[in-house]
């Protein structure tokens, strides 16, 4: 099993939130991450969209897979979204995060959260800062 692989598995064990919301990894690999949920009726807001919370969270899932997929941990230092649409109930959202830049201590991601027809519905900016710790403990 390669190191991602190992890293993604750990990950995913004490992940608590991403298996409450049923968020699939879909594909993981250094410095990416690909997960996707799907909207259910407890994730809408007053007027009957999907909280954008909920769109933040699988945003910020997908930057923590990528920025941690070198084992080495990382923290959200900064994160921001933009929501250009809304999600509905039956939605199965997508956010494909890519790494931007990398340095010793801190990176640098963009997340693309799209929705069921492909079309995009946020746009998430993440920095990461790495602590002095790995996530596969041995």
């Amino acid at each position: 099993m390669s190191l991602v692989a190992r890293v993604v598995a750990a990950m995913y064990a004490r992940d608590r939130v991403a298996q409450a919301l049923d968020i699939a990894l879909e594909e993981v690999r250094t410095g990416y991450a690909r997960c996707a949920m799907t909207v259910r009726e407890d994730m809408l807001n007053g007027h009957d969209i999907c909280h954008g919370g909920y769109l933040f969270t699988l945003a910020d899932t997908a930057f923590a897979y990528a920025c941690n997929s070198r084992n080495d941990v990382n923290v959200a230092l900064q994160c921001s979204i933009a929501f250009s649409a809304p999600a509905h109930v039956g939605d199965r959202l997508a956010a494909t995060c890519e790494e931007r830049s990398k340095s010793k201590r801190t990176g640098t991601y963009d997340v693309t959260v799209t929705g069921t027809d492909g079309a995009t519905l946020a746009l998430f900016r993440g920095t990461s800062y790495q602590v002095n710790a790995n996530v596969i403990r041995e």
